[in-house]
């Protein structure tokens, strides 16, 4: 017998968009003896809004990551059309998390939690609530706690992060090539993106936000 859920016996119905089969059929069977219905699956962000046409469900179940596709722009489209959002990622940073709520998710759900979690976000998000899972939770207040430019560089890739220390650290544009053994015309395409990323105006001022940042005192 399916147990009850989290103050409402009524069966949830769900929308798992996930890019991995055995993801989808192993939530699917997970999640039917708490009395959740996985009612429709999609792989993609086309094929979520398409699953919407012949299904009601009461929440979507959503990954950030959707082979090609972003996530993010899926939790906005379903959470202005009226269907609550819960995130259900591997990915474990606070920026994430962060991110996912400033585009509509209402709850957050870190993979490594124990499935009781899940089922319990699950109901919360149902009736209306929000929900962030203790993993969630610890890594949002992480990326709370970082200051604004930390928090601006905590959005750069790895390899741009790379490419910033340097550019801190004096070297050339050739230097930072070599050093990473990739092309010149690549260095010049990560200096246009981080330009983006933290909202600076030419390499002037991006080298002197590097050496400044560089030089800053350890707490």
């Amino acid at each position: 017998m399916p147990k009850e859920n989290v103050g409402d016996t009524r069966t949830i119905r769900v929308l798992v968009v996930d890019d991995h089969p055995a993801v989808r059929q192993g939530l699917a069977l997970l999640l039917e003896p708490e009395g959740i219905m996985v009612c429709a699956e999609a792989e993609s962000r086309a094929q979520a809004l398409d699953r919407l046409r012949g299904h009601t469900p009461d929440l979507a179940l959503v990954d950030l990551s959707l082979g090609e596709d972003d996530g993010l722009p899926l939790i906005t489209e379903l959470s202005r059309s009226g269907l609550p959002c819960l995130v259900y990622s591997m990915h474990e940073d606070g920026r994430h998390v962060e991110n996912a709520f400033s585009a509509g998710a209402r709850g957050y759900v870190r993979r490594r939690e124990v499935h009781r979690v899940l089922v319990d976000a699950i109901a919360e998000v149902a009736a209306g609530r929000r929900f962030v899972s203790p993993r969630a939770a610890a890594a949002l207040a992480d990326q709370v706690a970082l200051g604004p430019e930390e928090r601006c560089l905590e959005g750069l890739s790895s390899q741009e992060k790379q490419v910033y220390q340097l550019l801190g650290e004096g070297d050339t544009t050739k230097a930072i090539a070599a050093s990473l053994n990739i092309s010149t015309r690549t260095v010049e395409s990560y200096y246009t993106r981080i330009l983006v990323k933290l909202g600076l105006e030419g390499m002037g001022e991006l080298r002197r936000h590097a050496i400044l940042h560089l030089r800053k005192p350890e707490s």
